[in-house]
């Protein structure tokens, strides 16, 4: 492999600043192009440089775009997703990166669509930056100019960068009339490929489960299933301030940190209220008072009252205020929005009125969200106002028109409203934004402290919901005491879910780059079978990984007449299995034992589904007997380890700043997590926790059993589909 050339006219000067560019980005840069340079890309074997959500990944591919100019790079052909609020934003944001350059004629920057005619041999001569659409006409129009407008381009080496890659831009998408067909995307890349004498292919993303997790034309024969994997994975550094989504289901689970306050719950019919105008459900004129919106009503309040601690503390500090956003997105009809607009301008005008005429009425609602926010801010040891001066500047802020409500549902709305650097222009110092689709992956939005977030469709496509994820970023951690995000409860399991199958997929590629995933099914007879990875982009998932954990949670017992026999049966039997043996320690069981303590115990536990909670059993099972046949000893196969507590007296809620959510840890860390890690090795582990269930606890007057099911050390990861895919 040759030597990189790091001197050159580019690179050191784009990289200049280390403030910017950490010694740790210029080695990421570094080795993606001399990947690049050496190894062998295509559209259907790309390399990969994988950042997470808003996390740095333009800074990353621009630096790789410069040094590639440095190392007899001359073309470089930037695609973006196909809306032209991105491609304005890329290239507006390419023009400013490379002002220098452009200005001492070493390079010149376009748009595919404006391409000027007749460029001399001077231009052409410099390096190139073209900008274009993931779509047909601006595909079809860079094909065009490579091979007829200006062929001597296509002589030039290129560096093609798909930025904000998924599956729309990747090999294959599925149809009813068609089935698994190759996209036209792919087709015309590959078109101008082969027309171009010498040319890279570089994948950016954030949600690469389309690249992993595309289909292979090898017949699947055992568990294990190879996909087709890019050439090469780089992975873009981390900055020590980004607040991703582990902050926001992994930390949040900590209680009494200043992340467990972030998650509060919307429940099915906020959604169904903000859906539809229904005069039935929620009038209007009673915004203020309304249960139907005491959710919404609560959020906004919260965002009013964040702002101003945010910028009450700004001024303490000496520092010039800054602007907040709140982003609402629920649906993707425009009529919903148009509702959603109508309900948020009536809270604000009537929050607004109330500055007057109802004095006591505002100051309840202020008060409560400053109660609500105090909290976290005391967690982080912040300043905070006194609760007179947070009411009386918030009053301030609504008589003076702080609150901007901005309905967003369109490209050119959005070309209205992005700043010089390609963000939405934030125009008052509080910014109420509402959207959907359009103001998802790519678009970015400072100082963002609330998100109300509600899409439930049929099937989540983990690389669409998370892209949703606006509130990933670099965040101050004063903004992080004042953060709240609203959702429902299933969306909010399902984002979790997605999270722990980010997590293991970035952690197996840091590992062993080259190792298999496991992708497994539950089929319709309840076994787990080997399947297409494409399956399982379209179904519910679970990822099993060392000691992750399954449990049922957000549910309440039966009634006691039959909950009681149920316990008292499984209590003879853990009785006659632990047979005077210490009950610190777990012991073997057969699968088929712990299978049927599931059966048992499932009658006995009643989701809250109306409020989103579910819990797959026959799933659970199947994964606990996938789990099972994984130890290298035949002889410890469909074995799973059993620990038995029992007393416990668990809450069913736990609090949560002003908001209640149901306990999730029967087992703890310190003692059940311990013992877990001691024993489930190479066999799993089936946690069997006796709670006494009382009343003055929240449950039902009886005692339960309440079942955690721990993946062993030694198990590959495996991302498990929970439903047969259609």
């Amino acid at each position: 492999m040759s030597a990189l050339k790091i001197d050159g006219s580019f690179y050191p000067k784009f990289t200049s600043d280390t403030t910017r560019y950490s010694a740790t980005d210029r080695v990421c840069i570094e080795d993606a192009v001399r990947r690049l340079v050496a190894e062998e890309t295509s559209a259907a074997r790309p390399g990969m440089l994988l950042g997470k959500i808003q996390s740095g990944k333009t800074k990353t591919f621009l630096g790789i775009v410069a040094l590639a100019f440095d190392n007899s790079f001359d073309l470089a052909i930037v695609l973006t997703k196909g809306t032209r609020a991105l491609t304005k934003q890329t290239l507006q944001r390419i023009r400013k990166e490379f002002a220098e350059f452009q200005s001492a004629d070493l390079l010149q920057i376009f748009d595919i669509m404006s391409v000027p005619e007749g460029l001399t041999a001077y231009e052409l001569e410099q390096k190139i930056v073209i900008v274009a659409k993931k779509q047909s006409d601006n595909l079809d129009r860079l094909v065009e100019l490579a091979r007829d407008t200006y062929p001597a381009l296509a002589k030039r080496r290129a560096l093609i960068v798909d930025d904000e890659a998924d599956f729309a831009s990747v090999g294959f998408r599925r149809t009813t009339a068609e089935g698994l067909t190759s996209n036209r995307t792919t087709k015309q890349i590959d078109e101008l490929r082969g027309l171009l004498k010498s040319s890279a292919f570089l994948q950016v993303t954030a949600t690469p489960y389309a690249l992993y997790l595309q289909p292979d034309e090898v017949v699947i024969q055992g568990i294990e299933f190879k996909p087709i994997r890019p050439a090469f994975t780089v992975l873009v550094p981390v900055h020590e301030n980004y607040i991703g989504s582990d902050y926001y289901f992994d930390q949040s689970q900590e209680r009494e940190t200043v992340a467990s306050f972030i998650y509060r719950p919307v429940s099915d019919n906020d959604l169904k209220v903000l859906r539809k105008k229904d005069g039935r459900r929620f009038r209007i004129e009673e915004a203020l008072t309304h249960d139907a919106i005491s959710l919404l009503r609560d959020a906004i309040c919260n965002f009013i009252v964040g702002g101003v601690i945010r910028r009450w503390q700004d001024s303490e500090a000496g520092n010039a205020p800054k602007k907040f956003a709140f982003l609402f997105h629920t649906e993707a009809q425009r009529l919903s929005h148009a509702w959603q607009e109508q309900v948020v301008q009536a809270v604000r005008d009537q929050l607004t009125d109330a500055v007057d005429r109802s004095a006591q009425l505002l100051a309840k609602l202020l008060t409560r969200a400053y109660e609500d926010l105090s909290r976290s801010v005391r967690v982080m040891n912040h300043q905070l106002p006194t609760l007179d001066v947070a009411i009386d500047q918030s009053r301030a802020a609504l008589r003076d028109g702080w609150l901007m409500i901005t309905k967003v549902n369109s490209e050119q709305q959005v070309d209205q409203l992005l700043d010089e650097d390609g963000q939405l222009r934030l125009r008052t110092p509080l910014n109420l934004f509402i959207g959907g689709q359009i103001l998802d992956r790519g678009i970015t939005i400072a100082n963002l402290i609330g998100f109300f977030y509600g899409r439930k469709p049929q099937l989540y496509q983990q690389d669409t919901v998370l892209q949703h994820s606006r509130m990933f970023g670099f965040r101050p951690k004063e903004d992080l005491a004042v953060t709240r995000f609203y959702t429902e409860p299933q969306i909010y399991s399902a984002m979790r879910r997605m999270h722990e199958s980010d997590v293991a997929l970035r952690d197996a590629q840091v590992r062993e780059p080259d190792a298999p995933f496991v992708f497994i099914q539950k089929d319709n007879s309840g076994r787990v079978i080997p399947c297409s990875p494409n399956k399982i982009l379209l179904s519910n998932t679970t990822t099993l990984r060392a000691f992750k954990r399954v449990l049922p949670v957000g549910f309440q017992t039966d009634y006691a007449t039959r909950v009681k026999p149920i316990v008292e049966r499984i209590d003879a039997r853990l009785d006659e299995l632990i047979d005077g043996n210490s009950l610190d320690d777990p012991f073997l069981l057969s699968l088929a034992q712990a299978s049927q303590f599931l059966a048992e115990i499932a009658p006995t536990i009643q989701m809250c589904e109306d409020e989103g909670y579910s819990f797959d059993w026959p799933a659970a099972e199947a994964a606990l007997g996938y789990l099972s046949t994984l130890a290298a000893d035949k002889m410890r196969h469909q074995k799973v380890w059993c620990l038995v507590r029992r007393g416990r007296k668990i809450s069913r809620t736990v609090s949560a700043g002003s908001h209640a959510v149901y306990a999730d840890a029967p087992d703890t860390t310190r003692t059940e997590g311990n013992v877990a890690k001691r024993f489930a090795i190479d066999n799993p582990m089936l946690m069997l926790i006796r709670q006494n269930g009382a009343e003055e606890q929240g449950w039902r007057g009886t005692p339960f059993y309440w079942p955690v099911i721990v993946a062993q050390q030694n198990t590959k990861t495996a991302i498990f589909a929970n439903e047969t895919a259609p």
